[in-house]
């Protein structure tokens, strides 16, 4: 097993000053640390479809609906998706901001695993288990590569199964 962690890079200063940007481009150049992060994110999970949380999430939750026989489906910002949607609105530090479904994305009662690439302060992960709950399916869990866990976002997810690979 590669030690997967030693592969994301730290950038200081980006993408503002004292910011430090966990990169995770190296990782995903990796070949067996992909599979692995890939794997380690559904591992003891049984779903049906996978959602992704744009963009960087597309990158980790595509793979894990492969590997896992599941569908995926795309929560994307507003605007983005060409069908009726469902939309979920939340907070972000400055300002506040909407993702979308499509409304026919999920059978009532399908098992959902929601994946994205960083939990930090909770609100766009859960805008989208709101998102999956409206159209009637059921989130078994919310796994994220990386936590940042000063920001307490897993405070904004009460009751759900969280997973998070690591925590900084």
């Amino acid at each position: 097993m590669t030690d997967w962690t030693a592969l994301i890079r730290d950038v200081p200063d980006y993408p503002k000053p004292g910011i430090l940007f966990k990169d995770i481009t190296p990782l995903l150049a990796d070949h067996g640390a992909f599979a692995q992060v890939v794997e380690e994110l559904s591992d003891g999970f049984t779903f049906d479809k996978v959602v992704g949380i744009e963009a960087r999430g597309f990158i980790l939750a595509a793979p894990v609906a492969y590997r896992s026989g599941a569908g995926f489906v795309p929560v994307r910002k507003k605007g983005k998706l060409p069908a009726s949607t469902l939309a979920a609105s939340y907070d972000l530090e400055y300002g506040s901001a909407t993702i979308e479904v499509h409304a026919d994305a999920f059978t009532p009662g399908e098992r959902v695993l929601v994946v994205d690439d960083v939990l930090a302060t909770g609100g766009t992960a859960r805008a989208a288990v709101e998102l999956v709950s409206e159209a009637g399916a059921h989130v078994v869990a919310v796994s994220f590569l990386m936590e940042l866990s000063f920001l307490s976002g897993r405070d904004r997810l009460p009751g759900l199964d969280v997973r998070a690979l690591i925590s900084v």
